[in-house]
């Protein structure tokens, strides 16, 4: 059977797998001449293999730009438990609240730093910008480094794409609006009191 086959038999992902023969753990049984992987069936046993990767785990990820949109990130929510049930993985969700342009977000500086640890298994986000609008390729590029599948349930466009880039670009008129205000009231104040320096 080909790796796909073998990894759902296993019970676990396919980059799972890859990882087990560049470790040495499990490696196939054969190459086919385009250098596919063959696994036999008969060698295979679950039993052995079950708990090898226990402590590496899949994490669902949903965000909304603001805390009035809570209704669409209890549906993203709801969306990737029941696609991550249906395949019976073992998984949590984290969600975070928050422009897809800001990258502190809690959650997804817990994510990262779990993918960087070694303790994620498989990424599964609903729109590839729930993760962020600008960056999210870097994020794709460390799992692959990290060997943690990315499963990405839709692949169009988000449906809020137009309202969510628009806040987007709100809050950053905003912040340079806030940053902009502040030094020149710092100025003001140099001109006020000699004394105090400009960006002091």
């Amino acid at each position: 059977m080909g790796i796909r086959e073998a990894a759902e038999f296993l019970g676990v992902s396919s980059s799972t797998l890859r990882r087990w023969e560049h470790e040495g753990k499990l490696l196939p049984d054969e190459r086919t001449t385009g250098g596919y992987r063959r696994y036999d069936l008969a060698r295979l046993r679950p039993e052995e293999f079950h708990d090898a990767d226990s402590g590496r785990r899949t994490v669902g990820y949903a965000r909304v730009s603001s805390h009035d949109q809570k209704d669409d990130l209890e549906r993203q929510k709801r969306g990737l438990e029941l696609y991550c049930a249906r395949q019976g993985w073992t998984f949590e969700i984290v969600a975070d609240r928050g422009s897809a342009m800001h990258s502190l977000k809690s959650g997804l500086k817990r994510l990262l730093n779990d993918i960087l640890a070694d303790r994620i298994d498989r990424l599964v986000i609903a729109h590839k910008d729930r993760l962020l609008r600008f960056g999210a390729e870097l994020v794709f590029a460390i799992c692959e480094a990290k060997q943690v599948e990315v499963v990405i349930l839709n692949q169009g466009e988000d449906m809020t794409f137009e309202e969510e880039s628009a806040q987007d670009v709100l809050e950053m008129i905003s912040v340079f609006r806030a940053r902009l205000h502040g030094s020149r009231s710092r100025k003001n104040q140099a001109v006020t009191h000699p004394g105090l320096k400009a960006g002091s």
